[in-house]
């Protein structure tokens, strides 16, 4: 439920270790770890061939074990169909990779309304909206931050808080290397614009379907346009369990029995 931007991908320089490095503001640089990311590695060019962006990559217990991949078109929305072809897409290519090692369901989603935020452009893109910040690291004595996105400065995210005390900065300043998480918080002014967004996307694409900015129930759609599917689903025991019957104790001869001379 996004709107979409036209026009060059825009680039920024930085200069790293004495070499100068061009960073696109589409990178993907809020990542995952351990067995996510070995995840995300398998299936993201699979993702991108598609023309689609990969968000996210989750795995959790549920169900005892799901894979979450989120991802989204350029202009940022997302449909049922488009989570159907990502997930025949890389159903077969999960089965011969194999990065989990363990059975587990695969879901295919959109980002959701209250979507992460893992480039430098989303930071950009949802400007004027309240934002959750995670370091991975302390920062001026803070783990995370929390307040209106003001957008970026090369590298570097800029939130303006809202509980500032006089005489503070009201503004908060990350790397956006430091950030370990970051994602939108729910409000009625970001289920209206991602709204808004959506129509204009559905718009650009030929999509004449009416759609009512005022109708909130509505705004759950993007959470609600996943698929799950068994990948290497659980199979249960051959023979099931059955408790052993308890043993009953055996009792002593007690004390008034008669002893052995």
């Amino acid at each position: 439920m996004t709107f979409h931007e036209s026009g060059p991908v825009r680039t920024r320089s930085f200069l790293l270790a004495g070499l100068s490095v061009t960073l696109s503001a589409d990178t993907r640089l809020i990542v995952e770890n351990g067995v996510a990311a070995r995840m995300a590695k398998v299936v993201e060019p699979s993702i991108e061939h598609l023309g689609y962006r990969l968000v996210r990559v989750k795995i959790s217990a549920q169900n005892g074990c799901t894979v979450q991949i989120m991802a989204e078109r350029p202009d940022g929305s997302m449909t049922v169909e488009d989570c159907e072809t990502i997930s025949r897409t890389l159903s077969p290519l999960l089965d011969v990779e194999d990065p989990v090692g363990t059975p587990y369901h695969l879901e295919i989603s959109s980002p959701g309304i209250d979507r992460p935020l893992v480039r430098l452009s989303d930071f950009d893109r949802w400007a004027g909206h309240e934002a959750k910040i995670e370091l991975s690291q302390i920062v001026d004595g803070r783990r995370r931050g929390r307040g209106i996105l003001i957008g970026t400065e090369g590298e570097t995210v800029i939130v303006r808080r809202t509980d500032v005390k006089e005489g503070d900065d009201p503004d908060l300043r990350f790397s956006i290397r430091s950030i370990e998480s970051a994602w939108l918080v729910l409000t009625d002014d970001l289920i209206r614009e991602s709204l808004r967004r959506d129509k204009a996307a559905r718009e650009a694409a030929g999509d004449d379907e009416d759609f009512d900015d005022d109708d909130f129930e509505s705004a759950d759609d993007a959470e609600t346009e996943t698929m799950l599917e068994g990948h290497k689903p659980f199979q249960p025991a051959k023979t099931p369990f059955k408790p052993k019957k308890p043993v009953p104790r055996k009792k002593g001869p007690g004390r008034f029995a008669k002893t052995k001379e």
